[in-house]
């Protein structure tokens, strides 16, 4: 393992345990087992080496969503798995939404930027809605909105999480872990049946 990949691993997991805004250098530099000095030679700031695990992160993600497009025959199928993956890519990185919200709005080229030529395949997914609603089990919808009705529900819970765990939670924070656990399954139902024909008795 090089000395920058024993870095990222440090800096994961001490993201993971501190947040992004609780974490040190020193502290990352300490878990990696290298000096201060080192850790500034890979990465200038905190907030750099931050950025370079959330762009391995996404873009480890998207090939794994194009994959899935390529394999799945239902809209189902697709929704099961793109939550899935997201949850899980949160759950690594949960700081991450209330980050980009804030880097965004201060920098709006820091998506495209961190994104390069990957995209999220929206004609495929509106391949797979078509499909589906010419066999008429779900209501015409475009895939730029339900894709941003999917990523918002599971964005909210990990943007929000002291606002939810305070109010919803009463600060039980195994409860709230439950929940997100729970998350995946109540998604991809919620935003189904929301789209689904009835079938008429």
């Amino acid at each position: 393992m090089t000395t920058e990949e024993i870095i990222l691993q440090a800096a994961r997991k001490v993201f993971r345990e501190k947040g992004l805004e609780g974490s040190r250098m020193q502290e990352i530099a300490d878990e990696a087992g290298i000096n201060k000095a080192l850790l500034h030679y890979y990465f200038r700031s905190k907030d750099k080496l931050f950025m370079k695990i959330f762009s391995e992160a996404i873009q480890s993600m998207l090939p794994s969503v194009r994959i899935s497009l390529q394999e799945v025959e239902t809209l189902n199928q697709f929704l099961s798995f793109f939550v899935h993956e997201y949850l899980k890519l949160l759950n690594e990185l949960p700081w991450l939404p209330r980050f980009i919200l804030q880097e965004v709005n201060r920098n709006p080229k820091l998506i495209k930027d961190i994104m390069g030529n990957r995209e999220l395949p929206i004609n495929e997914i509106d391949r797979l809605i078509r499909r589906d609603t010419e066999k008429g089990l779900i209501m015409p919808i475009s895939a730029e909105h339900l894709m941003v009705n999917v990523i918002s529900m599971i964005i909210f819970p990990f943007a929000a999480r002291p606002v939810i765990q305070t109010l919803i939670f009463k600060d039980d924070e195994h409860a709230y872990k439950q929940f997100l656990i729970d998350r995946s399954e109540q998604i991809t139902q919620f935003v189904l049946k929301s789209i689904s024909i009835q079938s008429k008795p």
